[in-house]
């Protein structure tokens, strides 16, 4: 199945200049969306992955079933003030201001194995600090998968050194 095909383009969203990738249209086909979340855990099946991760909110459609077919527990990285217990906490730069993403505490152990899966790659801004969160808690990142990679951006650029995968490349 194409599955760039699915997603549809959307000019001037959320502002002007920017042409966004919908991810919906691919959501709302179950076999697309099916053929997505495998070619997302393909790559590491067989591996040793005790964590995989995801960036707010759109990280987590894909990433919770990735989890389950890698027979991993889930971990969400979510924006400030969304997680109930104690967290760590880091700040990245945009093209137009600063961001901020939060992981509990005590949600990887040291030396556990974290695959961070995301919707989209852009710049790799939120995946890098994403990155940040997992190594602070000592996690070691076997990988970094996203359904759509936006090459123009470079984003790719920002991880040096990870092992980046995507499944659709614009």
């Amino acid at each position: 199945m194409d599955l760039a095909s699915l997603i549809r383009d959307v000019p001037d969203f959320p502002v002007k200049g920017v042409l966004f990738k919908d991810l919906t249209t691919l959501l709302k086909d179950a076999q697309a969306f099916h053929e997505a979340v495998d070619a997302l855990a393909e790559p590491f099946r067989g591996e040793p992955i005790d964590v995989v991760a995801a960036i707010e909110s759109r990280g987590f459609i894909f990433a919770a079933p990735v989890a389950y077919l890698l027979g991993a527990a889930f971990v969400p990285i979510r924006k400030p003030g969304k997680l109930p217990a104690e967290t760590v906490r880091v700040d990245y730069t945009l093209e137009y201001g600063v961001n901020t993403l939060e992981i509990h505490r005590d949600a990887i152990r040291p030396g556990q194995r974290v695959l961070l899966v995301d919707d989209l790659l852009a710049t790799g801004g939120s995946a890098k600090a994403a990155v940040q969160l997992i190594e602070r808690l000592q996690g070691h990142v076997v990988g970094i998968a996203f359904l759509v990679s936006l090459t123009s951006l470079k984003g790719v650029e920002n991880l040096p050194g990870y092992r980046v995968f995507s499944v659709i490349d614009f």
